[in-house]
C-alpha cells in the first residue's frame, strides 16, 4: 500500500485542476427489475498508453480480489468541454500531480470525464480486468484504510450542488455494472469515498444519488436492488464483551494473519491484535471493531468451496442462529445449504456468497 501523503488526495486535484460551477443535470432512470439482462459488454476504456500517461515511477503491485467500488469526485471545473482530448489532458493532469505528492502513479483505477469517456487511471488497472475472470486489481492510492480492497473511479467535476452529465452518468452505470461482473461483486459494494473517510467526496448531490446508482447497476446484472450499503447495521465490540460475535471476530483476525486466542472473551489480548489490524489500514487503532473495521475489510467474503478461519467465523455466527453447520471451516455443502437459508430468510440473493450484506445480518 501506498502511504498516505500529508494532503489529501481531494486538495491534490483541486490545487491541480481548479473548482468550477454547476454542471449539466441529467441522470438515466432505472431500467425496470424485470428487464431482459444480457451479460455487461466491456465498455471501451482508454489505456494509460493510449492518453499519454508517463511510466509509473516505481513498481504498480496487483493485489486483490477487490470487494468494493468506491466512487470519487475530482473537485475539479465542471468544464462543458466535453472532447475526448479534454479528457486526455484531465488524465495526464491527475497524474502529474500525484507524481509531484510523491506518488508512483494516479491513484485511482479508472476516471470518468463529463464527456463520458472512461480511462485507466494507475497503470495495470485494465490488465486487471483480464479476460473476465481474473480476480486481482492493481493496488491502489485513491482511500486510506480502502486501497487494498477497493477499486477508486474518479469522476470529472465538483458535485456539491450539481450533478454529473447524462454522458457521464451512463458512462459510471457501464463501468461499475462490468467491474462488479468481472469481479463478483454486488451493486450493494458499490460506497462513496466519505463512506470511509471524513470527506465531502463525491460532494453532497452525487452521493445522494448513489442508491440509484446501484439501482441501475442492478437492474443491468440482471439482480434484486439490495439496500443502501450505509443501512448495513454492524455490532459494536470492544474490550468486555463476550459472546458468538466475538468469536466470529477472532476467528476472522486469525484469517488475517494475527495470532489470537479463539475463546468469544474480549480481552486485553484481542484489544492489541484489533489495534494491530487498525493500523496498517490507516484506522483509528482504538482497539474497537465497529462498521469501518468490519469493512475494512476484516469481514472478508466467503464462498463454497474456500476452506479456512473466515469460514469458521461464518459457521460460528450460523450456529448462532441456529443452523446445525459444523465449524471446521470447509466451505461444503451444509454451510451452502444453511447460507442459502439464511439470506433467503432475510430477503437477500440466495447465492451462498457471505458479502458485506450477509455478513451484517449474521451479526446483527
Amino acid at each position: 500500500m501506498n502511504p498516505a501523503p500529508a494532503l489529501g488526495r481531494r486538495s491534490l486535484l483541486v490545487g491541480a485542476l481548479g473548482v468550477g460551477a454547476a454542471g449539466a443535470l441529467g441522470v438515466a432512470k432505472a431500467a425496470p427489475s424485470n428487464a431482459a439482462v444480457t451479460a455487461v459488454a466491456r465498455p471501451t476504456i482508454a489505456s494509460c498508453a493510449t492518453w499519454g500517461a508517463q511510466p509509473a515511477t516505481g513498481t504498480v503491485s496487483m493485489t486483490g480480489p477487490p470487494q468494493k467500488i468506491l466512487v470519487h469526485h475530482t473537485a475539479s471545473a465542471n468544464t462543458t468541454d466535453y472532447s475526448q482530448s479534454a479528457a486526455y489532458s484531465l488524465a495526464r493532469n491527475i497524474q502529474q500531480w500525484h507524481f509531484a505528492r510523491g506518488w508512483i502513479d494516479s491513484g485511482q483505477q479508472f476516471t470518468i470525464s463529463r464527456g463520458g469517456y472512461a480511462m485507466e487511471g494507475r497503470h495495470r488497472s485494465i490488465e486487471g480486468l483480464g479476460s473476465g475472470s481474473s480476480t486481482v486489481f492493481p493496488l491502489g492510492a485513491h482511500c486510506t484504510g480502502q486501497n487494498s480492497t477497493s477499486i477508486g473511479i474518479e469522476n470529472e467535476g465538483t458535485y456539491t450542488t450539481a450533478l454529473p452529465t447524462t454522458a457521464q452518468w451512463n458512462a459510471l452505470v457501464t463501468l461499475c455494472a462490468y467491474l462488479c461482473q468481472t469481479y463478483g461483486l454486488g451493486p450493494e459494494d458499490i460506497y462513496g469515498h466519505r463512506d470511509f473517510l471524513d470527506t465531502e467526496c463525491p460532494g453532497d448531490a452525487f452521493y445522494a444519488k448513489l442508491p440509484q446508482l446501484r439501482s441501475e447497476v442492478a437492474a443491468r446484472l440482471g439482480t434484486s436492488n439490495p439496500p443502501p450499503a450505509q443501512t448495513r447495521t454492524w455490532p459494536t465490540l470492544q474490550q468486555g464483551n463476550s459472546g458468538f460475535r466475538v468469536t466470529t471476530a477472532q476467528y476472522l483476525l486469525r484469517h488475517s494473519g494475527r495470532a489470537v486466542t479463539v475463546d468469544g472473551a474480549f480481552g486485553s489480548g484481542t484489544r492489541a491484535v484489533v489495534v494491530s489490524f487498525q493500523q496498517p489500514e490507516g484506522l483509528t487503532a482504538d482497539g474497537v471493531i465497529g462498521r469501518a473495521t468490519w469493512e475494512a475489510p476484516l469481514a472478508v467474503t466467503c464462498s463454497q468451496d474456500q476452506t479456512s478461519d473466515a469460514v469458521r467465523g461464518v459457521q460460528t455466527a450460523l450456529t448462532a442462529q441456529g443452523y446445525a453447520v459444523t465449524v471446521d471451516g470447509a466451505f461444503g455443502p451444509g454451510t451452502v445449504s444453511a447460507v442459502k437459508s439464511f439470506q433467503t430468510a432475510h430477503a437477500l440473493d440466495a447465492d451462498a456468497v457471505v458479502g458485506s450484506n450477509t455478513w451484517s445480518r449474521l451479526l446483527a
